[in-house]
């Protein structure tokens, strides 16, 4: 059995939406799969091809272990396998890289299993990842929202306007997820809750109908401010940017930086010529509106 799982990149939280948003990127990792008699064998090509200890080639890969998750949900002994892993998103940059392998195990699994993407595919994807932004807009693409309830992540898929056309600028520094949540605080002022109840709901009127409020949507309170001793050089990007009527956030867990900008202006162009860019690779994905996509040979 052969077949090809190709998942895009995402960017979560949008600035106030912590866990809660994300957006797909047209940015995509290709994993072409092979069963085999038994064992794994991993090829892995373009991002993470130099480097051998953050992306084993054993049963350890993200993507083999989500596999095998998947598997034992559903009942199903997975098979040998082989697989070539042509990778384009940037590894530990806050653009879903995880999440994308996470995802395209978990389809691979249901698509050995013969069986149709359910809601038990998000919620063990999720699970896997500890939250359900990035995974939800890798499986659904466009703009999604992401919720806990009963012990059970769920997501809503939405369209985002038409006119957003974003911005990436990736560094070529890494960040570490668990590192940058450690400098979260467990409690915030209350005003900073109602800040980022306010901005949070804004978002989803900006992102889906009135482009032209996403500066003021982006803003945020709640976590981006704590995490700046791990990426000030991402921070100081992130104000510059918005001082100058730029709609930036934090992409995830960073160091990239989301800008946002709507209509017809985009790239290189929205970011204005004196803010210092260097060493910085900007990236216009489009938004991808259809999520993971799998072939069959």
């Amino acid at each position: 059995m052969r077949f090809t799982v190709r998942v895009p990149a995402s960017t979560a939280n949008l600035g106030p939406g912590f866990d809660t948003f994300g957006l797909s990127l047209a940015l995509h990792d290709v994993v072409e799969f092979e069963t085999a008699g038994s064992g794994v064998d991993i090829e892995v090509l373009d991002a993470g091809a130099g480097d051998m200890g953050r992306v084993p080639r054993t049963g350890r890969h993200l993507v083999v272990r989500a596999l095998r998750a998947a598997c034992s949900r559903l009942g199903t002994t997975p098979p040998g396998l082989r697989l070539r892993c042509h990778n384009a998103i940037p590894h530990s940059r806050g653009l879903g890289s995880s999440a994308a392998a996470i995802v395209t195990g978990i389809v691979a699994a249901y698509t050995l299993a013969e069986r149709e993407l359910d809601a038990d595919a998000l919620h063990l994807a999720a699970d896997f990842e500890g939250h359900a932004d990035n995974v939800a807009a890798s499986l659904y693409g466009g703009f999604v929202v992401a919720w806990e309830s009963g012990g059970r992540f769920h997501a809503e898929r939405l369209t985002p306007h038409e006119a957003i056309r974003p911005v990436v600028a990736v560094p070529p520094t890494q960040s570490s997820t668990h590192q940058t949540r450690g400098l979260l605080p467990d409690e915030v002022p209350l005003a900073d809750a109602v800040f980022t109840g306010g901005r949070t709901a804004l978002a989803v009127h900006a992102m889906t109908s009135r482009p032209d409020l996403l500066l003021e949507a982006t803003d945020d309170r709640l976590h981006q401010g704590y995490r700046r001793p791990a990426y000030p050089a991402t921070m100081r990007l992130v104000d510059e940017l918005r001082s100058r009527g730029v709609a930036a956030a934090v992409s995830g867990a960073g160091p990239t930086v989301l800008a946002l900008p709507y209509g017809d202006t985009g790239g290189r162009g929205i970011i204005p010529p004196d803010v210092d860019v260097d060493g910085y690779d900007i990236l216009e994905p489009a938004i991808d509106l259809d999520g993971v996509q799998v072939t069959e040979a």
